[in-house]
């Protein structure tokens, strides 16, 4: 009931985050379910159960680490949302409790409308191509679907619990851990780890090495490759992935640096500050655009197999999920500096110059993406090749 409550007071942007889960846990939920239905319908003794398992493992993680930056960004967006519930009592444990159990419920919805499709279509009503994806002609055991589906709500509410701290998050309030300064001894770990994945990818790619076996079967018929390709890549991706955070927080304070205008003054600090929470997110984002781009060239290239259609799906869930996410961040982002902005106002700024410090920020941020993105992409083609 309680919940029901709160949907009352939905504005779009809530409403569009719960739709946009429910819809991403039912398109997780059928490709849990097309597993169940493809064991049902192998003989005894096939071993690709496993392998169609893990294969509904990323989109897994996408849909929980969407509901973390969506729980984490909800106490920012909604804060008169927070002080009701904690004028009527609710503490900061309740209040986590209350965030994640939201995000489970879309969960649960998305993939009980699921359930309930592949329930209906199992009732003879699908036809001879789907047939094998369902199980049908096969006894379907009750506890395999409900053990299945339960991931899908454990999994956002979990990571939604875990995302939002646990302090009061009354409005206004400061984080426990403003600095948005990053340790030289991270940034330094981080370079040395990228610089290593170059370097050992580069020394695998030598002439001199053009006829080594490469005996690492990839998945999705993306060729062969051989351990020092795919550990170099691997290292690099990571490296890069970390160092992003760093490059976000350098770029701004070279904007920032020396006598700057008040446009550069504002966008360098603005950026700097946003690091921390921008990092992860724009990380995560070049890796999976890299990625979905350098399997793309090689699925289109002459000769190639393709990809079949659970690759090309999972590629387009896991992509919408990080770009919803990346979303999610940029609006908690934006309502934290909404007071500085009206701030700044007050002061005389005219909004064409905030307008114009805007762009600026994320001008740069949009180049560390694209340079990270663009570097992890051509080491993960130079793999392939």
């Amino acid at each position: 009931m309680f919940y029901l409550r709160l949907v009352r007071g939905y504005r779009v942007l809530d409403l569009g985050r719960w739709l946009l889960t429910a819809t991403a846990a039912a398109v997780v939920a059928a490709f849990l379910l097309r597993a169940l239905g493809r064991a049902l319908s192998d003989p005894p003794g096939a071993h690709a159960t496993v392998q169609r398992l893990l294969w509904c493992l990323p989109p897994l993680l996408a849909i929980a680490w969407f509901a973390a930056v969506a729980a984490r960004a909800l106490p920012v967006q909604r804060p008169e949302r927070m002080a009701g519930l904690t004028a009527a009592g609710a503490g900061p444990v309740r209040i986590r409790l209350l965030i994640a159990g939201e995000l489970a419920l879309a969960c649960a919805l998305g993939a009980l409308l699921t359930l309930l499709l592949f329930l209906v279509l199992r009732n003879n009503i699908a036809g001879a191509a789907l047939a094998p994806e369902l199980g049908m002609g096969v006894p379907l055991p009750l506890a395999a679907p409900v053990a299945l589906l339960t991931l899908l709500p454990l999994a956002g509410g979990l990571a939604a619990a875990l995302a939002v701290r646990a302090v009061d998050p009354l409005p206004g309030g400061e984080e426990p851990d403003p600095l948005h300064r990053f340790g030289p001894l991270r940034t330094t770990l981080a370079a040395l780890l990228a610089a290593g994945g170059i370097l050992t990818e580069l020394y695998a790619l030598r002439p001199a090495a053009a006829y080594d076996p490469r005996t690492l079967h990839l998945p999705a018929d993306l060729g062969h490759t051989n351990a020092a390709l795919l550990g170099g890549w691997a290292a690099a991706a990571l490296g890069l992935g970390l160092l992003t955070g760093p490059l976000l927080a350098g770029t701004g304070w070279l904007l920032a640096v020396g006598r700057p205008s008040p446009r550069r003054l504002l966008a360098g600090r603005g950026l700097t500050g946003a690091a921390r929470r921008l990092g992860v997110p724009l990380a995560v984002l070049a890796f999976t655009t890299a990625v979905v781009l350098t399997s793309v060239r090689h699925w289109v290239a002459p000769g190639a197999d393709g990809a079949g259609p659970l690759p090309a799906a999972e590629a387009v869930l896991v992509t919408g999920c990080v770009v919803a996410a990346v979303l999610a961040r940029l609006v908690e982002l934006r309502a934290l500096r909404r007071p500085g902005g009206a701030a700044l106002s007050r002061l005389g700024a005219s909004p064409r110059l905030l307008l114009g410090a805007a762009m600026l920020r994320w001008a740069a941020a949009g180049s560390v993406v694209l340079a990270t993105g663009a570097l992890t992409a051509v080491l993960g083609a130079g793999m392939l090749t």
